[in-house]
């Protein structure tokens, strides 16, 4: 009688069950560690950012301006029906860095002398730039057209590539912010943070020797991103208000990297600390960078006035980043 050698239906279950059983146990795992190297190469991404920023603070003098108002009407179709108010739609922190990002050829595209949503700037509003964009952010890859300001599409309607990060434009109890012209006359100087609005009731570049709180307890850079409302996502070349730009608010709802939720959630302002919030798609907080060119991880469940002391730099506040 020949003996045949294999596995019985029985045992190629087992083992199938098995193999199964350890993908399972695996999986998150490999995910984890996949995470665990976007969250570091994001961390890189805002210490490129920050050495950029020291380059630029070395070569100028100071900090780059956050925004730039300047009367309204200067760019045409910019200004807004029946206001005021002045339009920030040219140069942003983000356009002056690029040289010191390897990025001389977007910068040297830059027309200083047109507004962003001109047709002489489209190619750096759609220029994809790998260190402002987080790899875990999903939003990042395709032009989006704005919500708000002379890029929506009520205006110019131009879209405009994202980005993951927005400078520290100060500290805001919700109503005033430093991004925006029209609120800089009534807002508290002492809030300012490194990079905010200039050219409007007396706001200038800040200076390392301006940061008064100490250049280890200052935040400069944080993750921005969204995971709905993409109208509303950061945009790193639009330089209109909050999509370069955030503050630093006491409320909970600010971090959790959703607009939609956060506007759902009471608090003062309403939707306006949705706009200026930030957030991240990693596990528990998001990536900060501080004055002082380094990089910190800071958690979502931060004590929100602490959060909110961080953001300024001449607020006398004795607020130290936690460990």
């Amino acid at each position: 009688m020949v003996r045949r050698n294999g596995f019985t239906l029985v045992e190629m279950l087992v083992v199938i069950a098995i193999i199964g059983i350890l993908l399972g146990l695996l999986l998150p795992a490999v995910q984890a560690a996949r995470e665990s190297a976007r969250r570091a190469h994001c961390a890189n991404n805002l210490k490129q950012i920050g050495i950029a920023l020291q380059a630029y603070h070395a070569a100028h003098g100071t900090f780059p301006m956050g925004n730039y108002a300047q009367t309204a009407g200067v760019c045409p179709g910019s200004r807004i029906p029946g206001v005021d108010a002045p339009s920030e739609d040219r140069a942003n922190w983000m356009i002056l860095i690029l040289p010191y990002l390897e990025q001389q050829a977007v910068h040297n595209a830059y027309d200083f002398e047109k507004c962003n949503e001109a047709p002489e700037n489209e190619q750096v509003r759609e220029t994809f730039v790998d260190t402002y964009v987080c790899p875990s952010d999903t939003a990042a890859g395709q032009p989006i057209v704005p919500a708000l300001g002379p890029g929506a599409a009520w205006a110019f309607g131009v879209g405009y590539m994202p980005g993951s990060y927005r400078g520290v434009s100060g500290r805001s109890d919700g109503n005033w912010f430093l991004d925006w012209g029209l609120q800089a006359q009534d807002y508290p100087r002492a809030w300012r943070g490194p990079l905010h609005v200039v050219g409007v009731s007396g706001f200038f570049e800040e200076r390392t020797a301006d940061v008064k709180d100490g250049v280890s307890n200052t935040l400069m850079v944080g993750e921005s991103t969204t995971r709905t409302s993409p109208p509303h996502h950061t945009l790193w070349a639009y330089s209109y208000a909050f999509y370069s730009l955030s503050s630093t608010t006491p409320q909970a709802r600010t971090l959790c990297g959703d607009y939609q939720r956060c506007r759902q959630e009471p608090g003062e302002g309403l939707v306006s600390p949705c706009r200026r919030g930030w957030g991240s798609n990693h596990h528990g907080g998001l990536n900060f960078l501080v004055c002082d060119a380094s990089v910190r991880f800071l958690k979502q469940t931060i004590d929100e006035e602490l959060f909110a002391d961080l953001g300024t730099i001449a607020g006398g506040e004795s607020a130290e980043l936690p460990p």
